[in-house]
């Protein structure tokens, strides 16, 4: 791949053969995004066991074929870049082009998979071979067409419609995820009756593979690393922002991602939680909390939360009661998880909030994750949604349990969260990384 125009080939690890154990080429060249050095050799050092990535790739594409034959859909087009990343397992400047969508990739209920790429890049999912046609000119956003979208849309919708014709015959039920209104309008006008893609990816999304759970594995054990230097960098003296630089450097040195929101904040900035961090400077004898919120490697997103003391002194009674409280509502609404399990009985069951808590409580009780955070939502019981929400917890199921623990008009608050999946028979807790002792009490 592209090989006239290196000089010289290397590994990124010089002990392996032609291929690494997650199935990719040991080239130190390769163009896709992938784990480092640094972490396929603490990955061997823990023990973990890689995934083999081309298993993985064809599992996905599996899960969405499974989804748009089970509701007789033609095919499935996606915009959302991690919908594309589940797809394809490619990556192409994944925050701009969250904003700016100029890729886009169409699942044929046959396993026909294309991508519409960037015209100058072509070649980025060259390593999965699944992808089975690469185009371009799937950019229907004003500051690439301006006022002419719609000839962009038009031409864009032909496309789509050729290889659906070819690949989907007659059944015109295209399911679609986040498109511009110009495509959207081109797609109907060519007789495709659009659904909703949300469901289908969502859906296929949910359940993780044997590749994907070892996958998340390694990410959760490369972001915990992480978690720790950024643990030890907190001083007196040091800016929130100075701290929270230290996850992401650690996270890029493993090969992760991005980090989707800046949710570290300090002291009197814990309460209300949502201060993303600033220059705020840490003081001595205070509370520091964070949301990890990180796309990690293989793009695996690891949501975990800690709060930690910053002495000399001891907490204060209050802050080690919160704890304790917060501990408790996610140990205990975890051990409700379960196949059979519904939603439902996860947001009415389980550990409640003291009433003190509950002004500050968190948006959620537990959320799907897997590239992201994905569905389910379960909420807390005042903000239920009947039948939004009616399904039963299945293996293979990754979910987040938290906690937000803090007093409307408080000086501070308590955030927790640990990673779940759900086996044959329970659950097992993918997060290992400590609570803060001090604050335990």
């Amino acid at each position: 791949m592209n090989q006239a125009y290196r000089r010289d080939i290397r590994k990124i690890d010089p002990t392996k053969g032609v291929m690494l154990p997650d199935g990719t080429l040991n080239d130190n060249d390769r163009i896709e995004i992938g784990p480092t050095a640094l972490a396929y050799a603490e990955w061997e050092a823990a023990g973990l066991i890689l995934p083999n990535l081309q298993t993985m790739r064809q599992f996905r594409l599996d899960r969405l074929v499974g989804q748009l034959q089970a509701n007789d859909y033609g095919g499935v087009l996606v915009f959302d870049p991690l919908n594309i990343r589940y797809a394809t397992d490619s990556t192409n400047m994944q925050l701009w082009n969250a904003h700016n969508p100029f890729r886009a990739c169409l699942v044929c209920a046959d396993g026909h998979m294309v991508l519409w790429e960037y015209k100058n890049a072509p070649f980025l999912a060259d390593h999965n071979p699944l992808v089975r046609e690469v185009l371009s000119g799937a950019s229907m956003f004003y500051f690439s067409t301006g006022d002419r979208g719609d000839v962009a849309a038009e031409k864009f919708s032909g496309q789509v419609a050729e290889i659906m014709a070819a690949h989907a015959g007659s059944n015109k039920r295209l399911a679609v995820d986040k498109i511009m209104l110009h495509g959207a309008h081109a797609l109907e006008a060519r007789g495709f009756d659009l659904k909703d893609g949300e469901f289908i990816t969502e859906h296929a999304r949910k359940i993780k593979g044997p590749d994907e759970i070892l996958a998340m594995r390694c990410a959760v054990d490369a972001c915990e690393k992480s978690l720790k230097a950024m643990e030890d960098a907190i001083a007196p003296g040091k800016s929130e922002d100075e701290v929270w630089a230290v996850l992401h450097a650690e996270n890029i040195k493993r090969g992760g991602e991005w980090i989707e929101t800046r949710l570290f904040s300090s002291g009197p900035r814990t309460n209300p939680w949502f201060q993303e961090c600033g220059p705020r400077t840490l003081l001595p004898n205070e509370i520091s909390a964070l949301d990890t919120d990180l796309i990690g490697c293989y793009g695996m997103c690891v949501d975990i939360s800690r709060t930690w003391w910053t002495g000399p002194d001891a907490p204060r009674p209050d802050m080690i009661a919160a704890m304790q409280h917060g501990h408790a509502h996610i140990m205990e609404n975890m051990a409700l998880l379960a196949p059979g399990v519904s939603i439902k009985e996860l947001v009415f069951g389980g550990h409640q909030l003291d009433p003190k808590y509950d002004k500050r409580k968190y948006s959620c009780r537990m959320h799907g994750v897997g590239l992201c955070d994905e569905w389910p939502h379960v909420a807390y019981g005042d903000h239920f949604n009947e039948a939004a929400f009616d399904y039963v917890l299945e293996p293979g199921m990754m979910l987040c349990v938290e906690a937000l623990i803090g007093e409307e008009g408080g000086d501070f608050c308590i955030k927790l969260e640990d990673q779940v999946l759900i086996t044959e028979d329970g659950y097992e807790n993918l997060t290992t990384y400590p609570f803060d002792a001090a604050l335990m009490g």
